[in-house]
C-alpha cells in the first residue's frame, strides 16, 4: 500500500552500506568458497591471494562486509568463520540478474506466494488523484481501488532480490495542500492461478512501505481475487518481466 509519509519504515538492505564493486567480488568469492549455505573457514591471507590483494586490504573488505550487515564473522585463532547473510544473498541475487539481462533479450522473475488479507490502506492510496493520473498513463489502466497481498515463499524472497536489475515504471511522489505523497515502483506482470493466465498485472513496491521483503502487492484493472476466484492461502505464481 502506499504509505503514510510521516512514517518512513527502512529494510535491513537499505540500512546497510553501500557496497562497490571491491565488495561485491569480495562477496561472490566468499559464495563460491561455500560461505553462501554455511559457515566457512577462512584466513585473511588465503582471501587476499584469491583476491590478488594485500592482507590488509582483504582484512579491510571484511570488516565492511560486516559493517554492511552482508556477512556474518566469527574470530578463531586459525582464521575466521564467515556466512553470507540474507542481505548479501539478495545483493547477489541483484547482481545476478544483472548479468541475465545483459546477455539474454528478455529477463523474467518467477515468484511464488500464498494469498492474504491487507489492511485495506490500498483502496485510500491507489485512487487517490496524484497516483491515479499516472496509472493511467503509465500503465495504460485504471487499477481496481485496491491491492492483491501476497506472503512470498522463502526461496521467492529470495528472487525478489533480482528486480534490482530491472527499470521500473515510476509513478512519482507528489504534494497535496497539506502533505506530501512518496513514489512507487511498477514492474510488469502476469499471475498464474490454477493454469489460468491473467494480465496485464504490476507488482507494487512503493518506496515507503511497512511491508518486509515477504510481503509482495499487485495492481490490476480488476479484482484479481474476483477474476482468479482467489481465497486467503491459494498460491499464485508470478511472473514478472522487465520493461
Amino acid at each position: 500500500m502506499l504509505m503514510d509519509p510521516g512514517i518512513i519504515y527502512l529494510s535491513m538492505s537499505e540500512t546497510g552500506q553501500a557496497l562497490g564493486s571491491d565488495g561485491v567480488a569480495t562477496l561472490k568469492y566468499l559464495a563460491l568458497a561455500g560461505a553462501l549455505d554455511s559457515e566457512e573457514k577462512l584466513s585473511c591471507a588465503a582471501l587476499a591471494e584469491r583476491l590478488d590483494a594485500s592482507t590488509q586490504t582483504a582484512s579491510r573488505r571484511l570488516q565492511h562486509l560486516e559493517d554492511g550487515e552482508y556477512v556474518t564473522r566469527e574470530m578463531v585463532s586459525d582464521g575466521q568463520w564467515i556466512e553470507i547473510t540474507d542481505d548479501g544473498e539478495q545483493r547477489l541475487q541483484a547482481e545476478y540478474a544483472a548479468y541475465r539481462r545483459i546477455f539474454d533479450n528478455e529477463l523474467e522473475v518467477e515468484l511464488a506466494g500464498t494469498v492474504t488479507s491487507g489492511m485495506g490502506e490500498g483502496r485510500h492510496y491507489i485512487t487517490l488523484p496524484g497516483y491515479m493520473e499516472q496509472f493511467r498513463e503509465k500503465l495504460g489502466y485504471e487499477p481496481y481501488a485496491g491491492t492483491l497481498n501476497l506472503d512470498l515463499i522463502e526461496e521467492s524472497v529470495r528472487a525478489r532480490s533480482r528486480l534490482a536489475a530491472f527499470d521500473p515504471i515510476e509513478i512519482e511522489g507528489w504534494e497535496s495542500e497539506d502533505r506530501s505523497f512518496g513514489p512507487a515502483y511498477c514492474y510488469p506482470a502476469t499471475l498464474v492461478c490454477r493454469g489460468e493466465r491473467y494480465e496485464p498485472a504490476h507488482v507494487i513496491a512503493p518506496e515507503r512501505t511497512h511491508h518486509g521483503d515477504d510481503q509482495l502487492e499487485v495492481i490490476a484493472p480488476d479484482r484479481l481475487r474476483d477474476e482468479l476466484a482467489l481465497d486467503d492461502g491459494e498460491e499464485v505464481s508470478i511472473y514478472v518481466t522487465a520493461k
